[in-house]
């Protein structure tokens, strides 16, 4: 019969696995429910040991969130290829993926948890969002937008983080109606705001110039038409 030993891990790499299976556990419950006794215990090591490598919950659960902001701010990162409507769906298929796989953690997060009036948390949130509205500009093609389209943008992230807090709470709407009904609400937003502004109207007009008949944005003209009629 043989032995396993178990093989002990460096500082950084430590730290890094306690990062992982706090997010785990936060992916669970709210960060507020978890306990560092729990988190201990699935990393398979004291209590103690925990504070070694970080000085209390918060900072743990600051460590964690860095990790998760950074994942979910790379789901807004997508190829400059194709039609605008189809890179937002897919933009907000992987924001759901985040959503899905972090429920209790995000709404956490967005609804304030353990770490609710840290400068490091709201940094993070606001680094997310940030990182959010430069990808969208970049695909609008826009370096210095005009004050409709930051409204129009920012307005719009908004909007998708509390329709995620609102469907995890129940879940009573199927999620891709909701991924497609976020794409037509920024299509919606922006038409709102280029009915009042010829140089949001320029901007719409390029970026959708080249949308195909069975894209989202087409879809939406589609049921707003049906609707009138």
């Amino acid at each position: 019969m043989s032995t396993g030993v178990r093989r002990r891990m460096g500082v950084e790499e430590r730290r890094q696995q306690l990062i992982g299976v706090a997010l785990e556990l936060f992916s669970r419950r709210s960060p507020d429910e978890v306990s560092i006794d729990e988190i201990a215990s699935a990393a398979g090591i004291s209590r103690p040991l925990v504070y070694h490598y970080f000085p209390g919950k918060l900072s743990l659960y600051e460590a964690a969130l860095q990790r998760a902001a950074a994942d979910l701010a790379g789901r807004f990162a997508e190829p400059h290829e194709g039609p605008l409507g189809a890179r937002l769906l897919r933009v907000m298929r992987r924001f759901f993926d985040f959503v899905d796989e972090h429920g209790p953690g995000f709404s956490a997060l967005m609804r304030g948890g353990p770490a609710v009036g840290s400068s490091t948390t709201n940094a993070l949130i606001d680094a997310v969002r940030q990182a959010a509205y430069d990808q969208i500009l970049s695909h609008l093609g826009v370096e210095e937008p005009p004050a409709r389209l930051e409204l129009v943008v920012r307005s719009w992230i908004s909007l998708a983080e509390s329709t995620a807090l609102i469907w995890l709470d129940g879940r009573r709407i199927p999620r891709a109606e909701l991924e497609t009904q976020l794409v037509h609400d920024f299509a919606a937003l922006a038409a709102v705001s280029a009915a009042y502004d010829e140089e949001m109207a320029t901007l719409m007009r390029q970026a959708l110039k080249d949308e195909p008949s069975d894209g989202p944005f087409s879809d939406l003209v589609a049921r707003l038409i049906s609707l009138a009629s």
